[in-house]
């Protein structure tokens, strides 16, 4: 279910990519699918998604609590390698607070020396792993994402054409790897799951990728992506 949201913000640097993807470079099908999907949002005009909840968090629908929500952002990285592209995620430190060891997208909270959603996410990806905003085209973003901790994370689209020697930051990331594209695409490959929270059965998708299992707010994002570039 999605609401609509407005920012005034920033605008987004190389919404085209021509720095980055060549002028005049012929785009693979899975990028022009993926722009198509994500073309209109932008850093004032996004929408808010919201799972299905049960009755007894209407209250977490109400404009006043989704007010309240404190800024952040992540940054999805589509990786083009050949012959299939990837998305690049990390598994947490197990020496984090919150959320040890789970399956996330370089991101965090928005400081005040963050102009926008892009800005925020290119720097939490440089202080995480080390990927450097030269090396990423943005392209668009997915829907804001509220979280039980209370943030509205912005979930901001880009490819990377070559990805650099990675540097995690021990302290907050474990491991960077990569999952296939297409099984992030694929509906078929994410599991409705609930869990019970003071009496309260909660819902939240899960895909797996080997050893992996991406649940919770990132699978959220992605089953997100998934619905936008056409999965059911």
């Amino acid at each position: 279910m999605s609401s609509s949201l407005d920012e005034d913000e920033a605008t987004m640097p190389r919404q085209s990519g021509e720095a980055l993807a060549g002028e005049g470079a012929e785009l693979a099908d899975w990028e022009q699918r993926l722009r198509a999907a994500l073309a209109g949002s932008s850093e004032q005009q996004r929408e808010l998604y919201l799972m299905e909840l049960p009755p007894q968090l209407d209250e977490l629908r109400k404009p006043e609590w989704l007010a309240a929500l404190k800024p952040a952002a992540v940054l999805v990285p589509i990786v083009a390698r050949e012959p299939e592209p990837t998305v690049l995620l990390t598994r947490r430190s197990e020496l984090m607070r919150n959320h040890k060891g789970q399956i996330a997208f370089p991101g965090g909270r928005r400081d005040a020396a963050d102009v926008s959603a892009v800005d925020n996410a290119l720097r939490e990806a440089d202080e995480e792993i080390g990927l450097k905003r030269e090396h990423v085209e943005i392209i668009g973003y997915l829907d804001d994402y509220p979280t039980g901790s209370l943030y509205r994370v912005t979930p901001v689209v880009g490819v990377v054409r070559e990805l650099p020697e990675l540097r995690l930051d021990a302290v907050e990331v474990a491991e960077a790897f990569e999952v296939p594209l297409s099984l992030l695409l694929d509906p078929s490959n994410y599991a409705s799951k609930t869990f019970v929270r003071d009496g309260i059965e909660l819902p939240f998708f899960e895909v797996r990728y080997g050893e992996y299992a991406i649940w919770g707010a990132t699978a959220g994002m992605l089953r997100n992506l998934c619905r936008k570039v056409g999965g059911a």
